[in-house]
């Protein structure tokens, strides 16, 4: 559901409109000029453990989408950090849309020197949904916003993982979605970068085909030991969203009382 100009608080851009989040009423600027969210951010902002209180920190932002969808479970302060200025503005401007000013805060800059403002350990769960994609030749024929996004041009995945366990405490949880192909590129660094995988659940469009997504949670110098939960499967026979999917998208607040 998209809004117009008439019905929106905060200013638009012309390429610009409001889309509805199609849970506890909250809304979020959007723009073909730029990538805009999927189903793989949903996921991961009900996936990723976050703390009832304390800091949480979303990295590789984006519009938001993920802050703002994770204030439905959590009193805690989020933070947002974003290297695209474009990007960096709506966001702020959704988290002003929705009224979430006094629990969210969108930073623009880089992650990869985040932790030398912020410091180090400060954060008490850590979520972000990188670029998939490395460079390795490949064919950039998206405008520069969208290129950014899926490819890893602002930083690399290791250089992710490094931001993560600088920024986050010892105990702290790390929830990332990413795809299947990296999975062993994933643990391999998280392990390196004293990241201990603790849980992983693959994500299926349908139940007979393989995944095309993956949920990461790690814990910084956590202790050997990984769960596979079940996996994740979206569609059912008659194309309709599983059970599951549903209550993502629709279900209950959690974690507000």
């Amino acid at each position: 559901m998209t809004n117009s100009f008439n019905d929106i608080p905060v200013p638009l851009l012309p390429t610009e409109r409001v889309d509805d989040l199609l849970t506890h009423d909250l809304r979020i600027i959007q723009s073909d000029e730029v990538f805009s969210f999927s189903m793989d951010a949903v996921l991961l902002a009900r996936f990723a453990s976050v703390p009832p209180r304390g800091r949480v920190l979303d990295l590789c932002t984006g519009n938001g989408v993920i802050p703002i969808l994770m204030t439905t479970r959590t009193k805690a302060s989020i933070e947002g950090i974003e290297i695209q200025p474009r990007l960096a503005d709506m966001a702020r401007r959704s988290v002003a849309l929705n009224g979430l000013q006094d629990q969210v805060v969108i930073h623009e800059g880089d992650l990869r020197e985040l932790y030398t403002t912020a410091g180090h350990g400060v954060y008490d769960a850590i979520t972000v949904n990188p670029p998939y994609m490395p460079l390795n030749g490949s064919d950039l024929k998206l405008n520069n916003h969208q290129a950014m996004a899926r490819h890893e041009i602002g930083c690399t995945l290791e250089e992710v993982i490094q931001a993560c366990v600088r920024l986050v405490r010892t105990g702290g949880k790390v929830s990332m979605v990413h795809k299947p192909q990296r999975l062993v590129d994933i643990i391999s660094l998280m392990r390196q970068y004293r990241l201990e995988p603790k849980i992983i659940r693959f994500v299926h469009p349908r139940a007979h085909l393989e995944a095309n997504m993956v949920l990461i949670e790690a814990a910084r110098d956590g202790k050997p030991e990984v769960r596979l939960q079940p996996p994740l499967i979206v569609y059912n026979e008659d194309n309709q969203y599983c059970p599951e999917i549903m209550d993502i998208y629709y279900g209950a607040k959690e974690g507000k009382s």
